[in-house]
């Protein structure tokens, strides 16, 4: 069995979803993992019985093919600019870039090198997206022409231990959450052509409930409550809302709205859930759940397949085919991100420079083969 070396930088808490679902998948092999705090690396190392090692000694790792990235948004684009300099394919987690301009430059150098570069999300790869995904191309619906996304909450102050990068240029409910909504919608409805938004800063700090900053305040210097409508290439018309200044709510996480019924579908943050459907009769009713591996629960009532994404760039590495959490879904995915931004800046329209062909759908059968 062919297996790629696998490199991690960054060992932050989503470092141990990677380490601990890699086993799942028959083309990983994890060799080493380093941070620039080295005792967080021990730390996580002894936890996984991997190897820690230094962020340059990993890079020149012989044994290791693809580094994934793991460290904080802000950093994202040198340490994956550091790992295609160092000749290795490279894993983001999101968002890949903060910018269009530092993605065409790391995917310049990628091609330069003959390098790939791959992105999280992979939850749009679940089972249940996959499914809403095949209902989608069936026709079940008909065409998609309106849809609604809503992920609003009251921020991770109150349960995350240093959540202070998450109100900072770079993050913010947009560029944190929104990816997982922005990916999924592209992979079920195509490109977008344009956005418009409007944003807003409701708390200029938040303070942290929990661990040893219990008390301690942190500063809001980016938009957390963001409201926007794109327009895709088909002519669909989606409504995003984000925000983390609201304390509760009713809307429901996606749906969308074909010529011929409408789907409800559950948080792309995931990659399970439960799928309605409706036709022209307005009947609401539940679909069967597939048998698409990457929806069965695994950790309590919850589908965890943290690592989907990694695993298929590793075997279409290994088969010479295309990777479907690609460079160019993830940086059309930032240029919506970055353009709903703009727009509650400027507010006007914000035409997308980018563009990118559907990610190649991930029935069950081809997830089955990425499984060890």
């Amino acid at each position: 069995m062919t297996k790629i070396g696998i490199g991690i930088i960054g060992c932050g808490n989503i470092s141990a979803a990677y380490l601990r679902l890699a086993p799942l998948f028959k083309s990983l092999e994890i060799r080493a993992i380093a941070d620039i705090d080295h005792a967080a690396a021990l730390a996580r190392a002894e936890e996984f019985d991997v190897g820690s090692s230094s962020i340059e000694d990993l890079l020149a790792a012989e044994d290791i093919d693809i580094v994934v990235n793991l460290t904080i948004p802000d950093a994202h684009y040198a340490v994956t600019k550091s790992i295609l300099e160092a000749g290795k394919h490279a894993y983001s987690e999101k968002p890949v870039v903060l910018t269009f301009e530092q993605g065409k430059e790391l995917s310049e150098l990628a091609k330069q090198k003959g390098l790939r570069i791959g992105s999280a999300p992979d939850t749009f790869l679940g089972g249940a997206h996959q499914q809403v995904r095949a209902l989608i191309d069936d026709g079940a619906v008909g065409r998609i022409i309106a849809g609604t996304c809503h992920v609003m909450s009251h921020g991770m102050e109150h349960w995350h231990p240093n959540p202070d990068f998450f109100f900072q240029p770079g993050a913010g409910p947009v560029l944190d959450i929104g990816p997982y909504y922005i990916t999924n919608l592209i992979q079920l409805i195509g490109s977008v052509k344009r956005v418009v938004a409007l944003t807003s800063t409701t708390f200029n700090e938040r303070t942290i409930t929990n661990g040893a900053r219990n008390g301690e305040k942190v500063p809001v210097d980016t938009p957390t409550n963001i409201h926007a409508l794109l327009e895709f290439e088909n002519g669909a018309t989606i409504t995003l809302s984000t925000s983390w200044d609201i304390w509760a709510h009713r809307h429901a996480n996606m749906e969308l709205y074909g010529t011929d019924g409408s789907l409800f579908i559950p948080d792309p943050n995931f990659f399970g859930g439960k799928i309605e459907m409706a036709g022209t009769d307005q009947e609401i009713k539940t679909v069967t759940p597939s048998d698409h591996p990457f929806g069965i629960a695994n950790e309590g009532d919850n589908a965890n397949y943290r690592g989907a994404g990694l695993a298929d760039m590793a075997s279409a590495i290994i088969e010479n085919r295309p990777h479907r959490c690609s460079m160019e879904l993830a940086l059309h995915a930032v240029d919506v991100m970055t353009g709903i931004l703009k727009s509650g800046e400027t507010g006007g329209f914000v035409e997308m420079t980018t563009r990118c062909d559907r990610p190649e759908a991930l029935d069950s059968q081809a997830a089955k083969a990425l499984m060890a």
